[in-house]
């Protein structure tokens, strides 16, 4: 396995993602549709999607790198352990989010060879860079997956074809 493999791992991903946001873009009613949760404390759509852009951010800039979030408010608000708050972001925020980390991340492993795959980026790093990839590609589709179930949600409740 070589990091332009996984690397199409994970654009194969993202644009599934996109696709996927394309869609939900036709909404009638696009806020609604982002801040719909399917039960009380919940996280609604725009969470889910945002969640995985602050997971990349968070893992590229802070755990691969050693340094600050690039959008630590983002971080805060959606990355793993945060409470899905009522603002609600928008599809270009989503959009632009996504897009900017997944940037980012790819700009880092650009940078590598093929022989990082198998080290870690520092001592406190809790993967290789090859176990590390396969969890950032097995995360997106989780979430994405949590998405457009959230969204099928959403539509049987209100009626939506």
């Amino acid at each position: 396995m070589t990091f332009a493999d996984l690397i199409e791992s994970l654009d194969y991903n993202r644009g599934k993602t996109l696709a996927f946001l394309d869609g939900l873009a036709k909404a009638d009613n696009i806020s609604a549709a982002l801040g719909w949760r399917p039960g009380p404390g919940r996280a609604h759509l725009a969470w889910q999607l945002m969640h995985i852009a602050a997971t990349d951010d968070r893992h590229v800039h802070v755990r691969m790198t050693g340094g600050q979030p690039q959008e630590p408010g983002y971080v805060r608000r959606f990355a793993g352990g945060s409470t899905p708050d009522d603002q609600v972001p928008t599809l270009d925020e989503i959009k632009r989010y996504l897009d900017g980390q997944r940037n980012e991340l790819l700009s880092h492993l650009k940078k590598l060879d093929d022989i990082a795959l198998k080290s870690k980026p520092n001592e406190q790093a809790p993967w290789t860079y090859g176990e590390w990839l396969k969890v950032l590609a097995w995360h997106e589709a989780h979430h994405q997956g949590q998405a457009h179930l959230t969204f099928n949600l959403y539509k049987a409740a209100h009626g939506v074809k």
